[in-house]
């Protein structure tokens, strides 16, 4: 189904439902997909679309039909917002995916300016006083210059902050995510071992003796990441690519890396270099294609043919760090990830954009891989950083 277009959904291939609920059962496989990534699309621009407004969504849908695209604004409307305020960014998102004129849009209210003060990163001079002029005592609020970097887009920092950046880059601290292994280990808790029990009892000649217990082994999961070293992406890789540089040394044995451009390239080796500018300097001369042309589809294609099947991608957790500038062929790039998204864990797409003000994932790119994707985060600040590190640390759960 195309997702331009919310009035061909009922005259998609019958016989495919979607396995929301049953309320939604006249809803076709491809209709539910389109919508429910819509949905992902509203609560990735900051809407509270919560599982329980999805459904609501798709249930309203169901009974309204598709054929009027009408018909679908105002489910979604009624569904999807929560305030005057999210009109205003829901008429943007819907008229981006579903294409077309924008439809009773509302003007927001017009809120009072407030004033924000901000502390200077400068120490105060030399000759300020502790008091002001009438005698008051002057409260001085000296913000951490540490802290407020760490919040700031590292495509628009000085050379001087980027310096300082990247040894705040050894501050990160990693952790993989786990899976439950096959084997047991001894334990105070869990299941009850009926053959140590019984292998104790024998041992002492048939008396009582404590229950032994056992538990499953966790083992890391491995993770692969697919960086974007496209022009669009150049003022993001370096910082990126040091991100994933923290990720190969906490992991060396479950983490691979890859950079995307017009090709794919398998920079694992490179990263494992313990010195981070030596590592990066290695992975400069083997990815040919840095600050190049987009080819995120084909490179996809490739990674999904030569290691996802045989292996890597199985159980993985795989991240994405792209911008989703896909102009060529977008329906290749979603059928990928499609692809990716069956055999790994889970599938994260970091896109630096997604924390800047005003951000809407109406990009074509960004469009076909939404309905395919488990968590979409930001990923232009050290800030940021950390929470994809939390993301990828807590995908230890069953895979929903």
């Amino acid at each position: 189904m195309s997702a331009t277009d919310p009035g061909t959904a009922d005259r998609a291939t019958a016989g495919q439902t979607t396995p929301d609920t049953a309320a939604t059962s006249t809803l076709t496989w491809d209709a539910g997909q389109t919508l429910g990534g819509f949905a992902r699309a509203c609560r990735a621009a900051g809407l509270s679309v919560t599982a329980d407004r999805e459904r609501g969504f798709l249930r309203a849908c169901a009974e309204v039909g598709l054929r009027s695209r009408e018909a679908v604004y105002w489910a979604g409307r009624a569904t999807l917002t929560a305030s005057p305020a999210d009109v205003a960014p829901y008429d943007r998102i819907f008229n981006g995916w579903f294409g077309g004129q924008p439809m009773h849009a509302v003007t927001p209210q017009e809120t009072p300016r407030t004033s924000t003060v901000q502390a200077s990163l400068e120490d105060p001079g030399e000759g300020v006083g502790p008091d002001g002029p009438d005698g008051e005592e002057l409260v001085k609020a000296a913000a951490s210059a540490q802290e407020v970097l760490r919040h700031r887009d590292v495509a628009g920092l000085s050379p001087k902050d980027r310096a300082a950046l990247r040894r705040q880059f050894a501050l990160l601290k990693p952790r993989p995510p786990s899976r439950r292994g096959r084997r047991h280990t001894p334990s105070h808790r869990g299941a009850v071992d009926g053959h140590a029990t019984v292998r104790a009892l024998l041992r002492q000649m048939g008396e009582p003796s404590r229950i032994r217990r056992r538990r499953r082994v966790h083992r890391p999961r491995r993770v692969v990441l697919l960086v974007d070293v496209s022009g669009s992406m150049s003022a993001y890789a370096d910082a990126l690519l040091r991100l994933a540089h923290t990720m190969v040394q906490a992991g060396p044995r479950t983490t691979e890396v890859f950079t995307v451009g017009t090709r794919l390239t398998h920079v694992t080796r490179a990263l494992g270099e313990r010195d981070p500018d030596r590592a990066l300097l290695a992975a400069g001369e083997v990815v040919p294609d840095w600050s190049g042309g987009t080819r995120l589809g084909e490179s996809l294609a490739v990674f999904v043919r030569r290691w996802g099947r045989r292996g890597m991608a199985r159980g993985a957790v795989v991240v994405v760090f792209s911008d989703g500038w896909e102009r060529t062929a977008p329906e290749l790039l979603g059928e990928q990830l499609r692809a990716v998204r069956s055999l790994a864990h889970r599938v994260v797409w970091v896109n630096p954009h997604r924390g800047k003000e005003g951000y809407a994932p109406v990009q074509a790119g960004i469009v076909a891989v939404l309905p395919h994707v488990d968590e979409f985060i930001a990923g232009h600040s050290l800030a940021a950083f950390e929470e994809v590190l939390s993301v990828v640390a807590g995908a230890a759960g069953v895979r929903a």
